[in-house]
């Protein structure tokens, strides 16, 4: 049975979106930027930018009945390559034992002040003990 997991961001609302989606043993966590919903405000830096992003996906999962510990799959989008390095030293603090298969790429995100997008896939009985 499908599952919607929202956290309440306006762009979920106006854009038509779920944060989460869960489908049997799998949750898929849409694309997260760095913004704290609670308050709508961006951090200047990408460090603060990819911490937000995953505190708002490990929120998502926990409410779905995951963790950080069941992603299997992430996906980086970094609007600078120099980004590269600060946001592997944030993201391995996470997942430096998980070590899902992972990708970044460069590119634009929709908003100037966005500096990182972060998405994941999980599944359920994929820890690791």
């Amino acid at each position: 049975m499908r599952r919607l997991i929202s956290t309440g961001s306006p762009f979920e609302k106006a854009a038509g979106y779920s944060r989460a989606v869960v489908e049997g043993d799998w949750c898929f966590v849409s694309g997260t930027t760095g913004y704290d919903y609670a308050t709508m405000v961006m951090p200047e830096s990408v460090e603060e930018q990819a911490r937000n992003c995953l505190a708002t996906i490990g929120k998502a999962l926990e409410e779905a009945g995951f963790s950080m510990r069941d992603v299997v799959r992430a996906r980086y989008h970094v609007t600078d390559a120099a980004f590269a390095d600060p946001v592997f030293v944030v993201v391995g603090e996470i997942f430096r034992d998980i070590r899902p298969a992972a990708t970044m790429t460069v590119c634009q995100l929709v908003r100037p002040e966005m500096k990182i997008e972060i998405e994941v896939t999980v599944f359920r009985g994929g820890s690791m003990t």
